[in-house]
């Protein structure tokens, strides 16, 4: 955009951009879409899409197992002999300093020295200061809410003088701290924004007269509208009412959005890589980490190019999308942890590690009475040393197996989503926050991921990114698309040529009925391939409860307690016999289309509803069938499970990953999490009994090993063991998943 590159990096554009200009042609013939389109050359060419250093062995040099990193808000122990050895007696093997600052007040030698002598692995917050990235604390925001509605500039605008400013300041921390050996990571900041958190933000984030501009060119082509004034909702709220989709048109407001998500992802990038330039050794990210959203630069698909460290709180959906978007397993990715009992910070552990997490970032309050460790410390710390010691180390540079099934991420939805969910705050759409407990994008891709893990199904999700660019990979024989309102025409020919190809289609609700931009359709993107046909005088009136474009009326169950109140209160949907929302009411139920060699199944339902179900029970779960039969058709069914898991095991998900010639499988559970903006990811409804299993494969492995007893088991089908239902089954066995 506006920030100047280095030579190297210019160098390295135009290689990329000269390699895509041989082989695009190439694919858009195979999935004809037109060699001209302004958008998939904006998305194959643009720095907004290239990625900062990601190499694996690099990572897994700075960062090379599972870490728990102590936030020393209250760290009352002191940085001494003693306190070192408490931290290393119970798996707290990483630390953590704050702007770079090494300095101690109760330890002589000074808090590096102290890390560097029990050789503890840290990361260093707010490389790039505060009030930057972050704008404010708590009330502070109070005083510019007006700022944050309004059509204005970021108070702190993100422009070519902030970049030098922040160079100086990365530089002036990182001096402080890379002589250490034991450096594992750098935060930028903590909780950043081109807003506040996720917060209804409607300023542009840099005061560059020409970045917009020149942005809408590089996205549309010479088809580029010309911007008269920045936008905000209330230009867009009043007219939901009486658009129909035909005449629908959010795109000044969503492009400005996903110009800000660029800009700013672009800036992180830059900072990122001036970071590498002082220490080449050290990922570089930041930390708390939102939602995907359409506020804050949370479109992950951006984010997962332009960071090489992440800590991100385990609200929408957040954690298996980094999971999936994380090359090769490379980038290191952590959580926040909030002890609530010894019990949850135990399935913590556990839960975390069978996801791909390389460990904790701990949140000290309460942890000490003066210079005393409070008792549940030697409750919990056998797992933390369990952790980093054996099975951080076994599942270090392992990958991920998947079912053959992958979930859309269309960030495009996500925006539009937000515009049709806020409808019903009307005027106070200004105080709208949570949108991971109340987004209708958030609940329906909750429920996918709950139906597939409780049908015993291992998923990634896939960005649009990643399909314009290469398609959808041959190694999916599903592809789910989550209430993907947005699609563009590259997209659609992907998908298409996906389906035709062979692969499994499934939408839930209205695919491709606008564009990426947020304009409605006169024919749905993927019309043909489901064998519909799109009304494009559909209004609000013509789906769900006739009266919003959304499932729930969001303002009314703003404070909800439980899904099956959040689905009913003052909600009128038409309830299908399956027990879930009906989407257009005036089309049918379940439509499957055999296209070219593949299948398209359009549900027209909404799965939200399966929220509710899970958390009532093992029996209400599965009325998720109707949704998961169209997956079992598709060839795709579990390879290992528990055998007669019934209501004492309801919830129980089994992960799986791949190293050497080995395949490790993780037994957790997967209950309800709670989380915030500000953190959060404990169990909600954790189970702790220890019960007899039966792990069953459906084909016989060999060499099996119990890793967590080091013991042997030998050949064949199922096997006895125990578990403790907030611990972790971890077994492992020769070669790759027989199915």
């Amino acid at each position: 955009m506006t920030y100047q590159p280095g030579p190297n990096r210019f160098r390295l554009i135009w290689l990329v951009i000269l390699f895509l200009s041989l082989t695009l042609p190439v694919q858009a013939a195979a999935t004809d879409v037109a060699n001209d389109d302004a958008y998939e050359k904006y998305v194959n060419t643009s720095k907004d899409f290239q990625r900062v250093k990601q190499d694996k062995e690099w990572c897994y040099s700075a960062f090379p197992s599972w870490t728990y990193m102590p936030w020393t808000y209250q760290w009352t122990v002191g940085y001494t002999a003693a306190s070192g050895k408490w931290s290393a007696d119970h798996g707290y093997n990483g630390a953590f300093l704050d702007h770079g600052d090494v300095s101690s007040k109760s330890s002589k030698t000074g808090k590096l020295d102290w890390i560097d002598r029990f050789k503890y692995r840290f990361y260093v917050d707010h490389v790039a200061s505060k009030h930057y990235l972050h704008l404010w604390d708590g009330n502070e925001i109070k005083p510019h809410l007006k700022d944050l509605h309004g059509g204005g500039v970021r108070t702190n605008p993100v422009n070519a003088a902030m970049f030098t400013t922040l160079k100086g300041l990365i530089s002036e921390h990182l001096e402080k701290v890379k002589v250490s050996p034991s450096r594992a990571a750098y935060a930028l900041d903590d909780e950043i924004s081109w807003g506040h958190f996720v917060h209804p933000t409607m300023w542009s984030v840099t005061d560059d007269k020409d970045a917009y501009p020149n942005w809408l060119k590089e996205i549309y082509g010479s088809a580029a509208p010309i911007q008269k004034q920045w936008v905000t909702y209330d230009g867009i709220r009043p007219k939901l009412k009486t658009w129909n989709v035909g005449d629908f048109d959010a795109s000044p407001l969503m492009d400005q959005w996903t110009f800000n998500d660029s800009y700013w992802n672009d800036f992180l990038g830059d900072l990122v890589e001036y970071t590498n330039g002082i220490d080449p050794a050290t990922p570089c990210g930041f930390v708390g980490g939102q939602c995907p959203d359409a506020f804050g630069g949370y479109d992950y698909a951006k984010i997962m190019r332009k960071v090489q460290f992440i800590e991100a709180y385990n609200i929408g959906s957040s954690q298996s999308i980094i999971r999936s978007f994380n090359p090769h397993n490379a980038i290191p990715a952590v959580t926040s942890h909030f002890h609530r009992s010894a019990a949850d910070d135990i399935w913590q552990t556990w839960y975390y590690l069978a996801h791909g997490n390389r460990g904790f970032i701990g949140w000290v309050e309460g942890w000490f009475d003066g210079d005393k460790p409070k008792p549940w410390h030697d409750e919990v710390a056998p797992h933390y040393l369990e952790a980093g010691g054996k099975i951080g180390p076994l599942l270090a540079k392992a990958e991920w197996i998947h079912d053959g099934v992958a979930i859309y991420y269309s960030h495009a939805s996500i925006q539009l989503g937000w515009i049709l969910d806020a409808e019903a705050h009307g005027k106070s759409w200004t105080n709208r926050n949570g949108d991971e407990r109340l987004g209708a994008s958030h609940m329906v891709r909750r429920a996918w991921e709950n139906m597939l893990r409780d049908s015993g199904l291992q998923y990634n999700f896939l960005s649009y990114v990643d399909v314009i660019q290469n398609g959808v990979p041959p190694e999916y024989k599903v592809l789910i698309l989550p209430a993907c309102l947005c699609l563009s025409d590259v997209e659609a020919g992907r998908i298409e040529a996906f389906c035709r190809a062979g692969g499994t289609v499934i939408a839930d609700y209205m695919p491709g009925l606008w564009d990426q931009h947020g304009k409605g359709r006169r024919q749905g993107a993927l019309d043909q391939m489901f064998g519909v046909k799109l009304d494009p005088k559909l209004r609000a009136a013509d789906v769900f409860g006739g009266n919003l474009w959304c499932e729930v009326d969001q303002d009314v169950n703003f404070g909800w307690k439980t899904y099956r109140e959040f689905l009913t209160n003052k909600n009128s949907c038409v309830k299908d016999s399956s027990g879930y929302n009906k989407v257009v009411r005036k089309m049918p139920v379940e439509s499957v289309n055999h296209y070219g060699k593949g299948k398209a199944v359009l549900m027209n339902l909404s799965p939200q509803w399966y929220n509710a179900f899970r958390v009532e029970g093992f029996e209400p779960s599965l009325k998720r069938d109707i949704f998961i039969r169209h997956i079992a058709t598709a060839g795709i069914s579990r390879w290992v499970y528990l055998k007669d898991a019934g209501e004492s095991f309801h919830g129980y998900e089994i992960t799986y990953w791949k190293k050497g010639d080995r395949t490790i499988v993780c037994l957790c559970l997967n209950p309800e999490v709670s989380g915030s903006q500000v953190g959060g990811g404990n169990a909600v409804g954790l189970k702790t009994q220890t019960l007899p299993i039966k792990l069953c494969f459906v084909n016989s492995v060999a060499g099996v090993r119990d890793e967590r007893g080091g013991m042997e088991l030998g050949q064949g089908r199922e096997f006895d063991l125990n578990w403790t239902m907030n611990e972790g089954v971890i077994v492992s066995f020769v070669g790759e998943p027989s199915r």
